[in-house]
C-alpha cells in the first residue's frame, strides 16, 4: 500500500509540474503576441513608434496615440499607461502632446499623463511606478469638491540622460536638466538644473556638479570600472552566464540536495 501512495503522489508531482511549464509557457506566448511594436501596433496607431520600441504586455491605460511619439529602441515596462488630452476620442490639434525620445526606458506601472505638452528626452531611464503629470486639480474654490474645480495644466519637460527613481512623481512645470537624477519617492516641481541629483518632497538639490571641483558633495562610493573597449554583447552575456552558473554551484563536499 504505501508503495502505491508514493507512486500516486509522485504521478500527482508530475502532473502539476507539467501544467505549470504549460502555463508559464503559453504566458510566455501572450507576452510576445501581445506586445506592441512599429511592425505589429495592434489597435494603439501611434502618431510615430520608432524601429526597436517594444510596449510590453499586458500594457496599461493608452489613449491619444495619434498625438503620442515614441522615438526609437524604447523599452515600455508593463502596466505603463500613456494618456494624451484629458480623456479619449478628442481632437488635440495638429501637434503631439506627448513625446518620448529615443532609448528611453518606462519601468513597470509608470504612469505619463500628458493634458497638454510633456516632452521626455533621450536616454532617460525610468524605475517602477514613476507618475509624471501635465495636469494638477485646483482648490480655488473653497465651497466645491476639488474633482469639479477645472484642473491647471503646465508642460512637462524632461531632459536627455535624465534617471528618475521608483515612486517619483513629476508634477506639473517640471523641468528638469541634462542628466538629472531624481531620488526614489522624490516629488519635482519648478526647474532642476543640468547635472544635479533632487531628493525629497519638494525635491530639493542634494548634489550637483561643478566643472572645477566635481560632484559637490563628493561622491562617497568609488566610481565602477567601466567595461573594457572591444567587449562585445556576447561576451558579456558569456561571463553573466558563468557568474551565475558559479553562485549556483554546491560548495565542495556538498550534495545538489543539500539545504533544501
Amino acid at each position: 500500500m504505501p508503495k502505491n501512495k508514493n507512486a500516486f503522489s509522485s504521478l500527482a508531482a508530475r502532473r502539476r509540474r507539467a501544467v505549470t511549464r504549460a502555463v508559464h509557457a503559453g504566458w510566455r506566448w501572450v507576452q510576445r503576441s501581445g506586445a506592441v511594436t512599429a511592425e505589429r501596433p495592434g489597435r494603439l496607431l501611434f502618431g510615430s513608434i520608432g524601429t526597436g520600441t517594444r510596449l510590453a504586455f499586458p500594457q496599461g491605460t493608452v489613449f491619444g496615440e495619434p498625438w503620442i511619439h515614441l522615438g526609437d529602441h524604447c523599452i515600455v515596462g508593463e502596466q505603463v499607461t500613456l494618456t494624451a488630452g484629458m480623456m479619449p476620442d478628442l481632437d488635440l490639434g495638429p501637434e503631439p502632446i506627448l513625446r518620448i525620445g529615443s532609448g528611453v526606458v518606462l519601468g513597470r506601472g509608470s504612469h505619463v499623463i500628458a493634458d497638454t505638452a510633456v516632452t521626455i528626452g533621450d536616454d532617460c531611464y525610468f524605475g517602477p511606478h514613476v507618475y509624471i503629470t501635465s495636469t494638477n486639480h485646483s482648490y480655488d474654490d473653497p465651497g466645491t469638491p476639488v474633482g469639479k474645480q477645472w484642473p491647471r495644466m503646465e508642460p512637462v519637460e524632461i531632459g536627455p540622460g535624465c534617471w528618475i527613481g521608483t515612486n517619483a512623481v513629476i508634477l506639473p512645470g517640471a523641468k528638469l536638466g541634462r542628466n538629472v537624477v531624481v531620488a526614489a519617492g522624490a516629488v519635482v516641481r519648478g526647474q532642476v538644473p543640468d547635472h544635479a541629483v533632487v531628493a525629497g518632497a519638494p525635491a530639493r538639490v542634494v548634489r550637483s556638479w561643478d566643472p572645477d571641483l566635481g560632484w559637490q558633495p563628493p561622491l562617497r562610493t568609488p566610481a565602477p570600472v567601466p567595461i573594457p573597449e572591444g567587449v562585445t554583447p556576447e561576451e558579456l552575456l558569456a561571463l553573466a552566464e558563468s557568474a551565475y552558473d558559479e553562485d549556483d554551484a554546491p560548495a565542495a563536499g556538498q550534495s545538489p540536495a543539500a539545504g533544501q
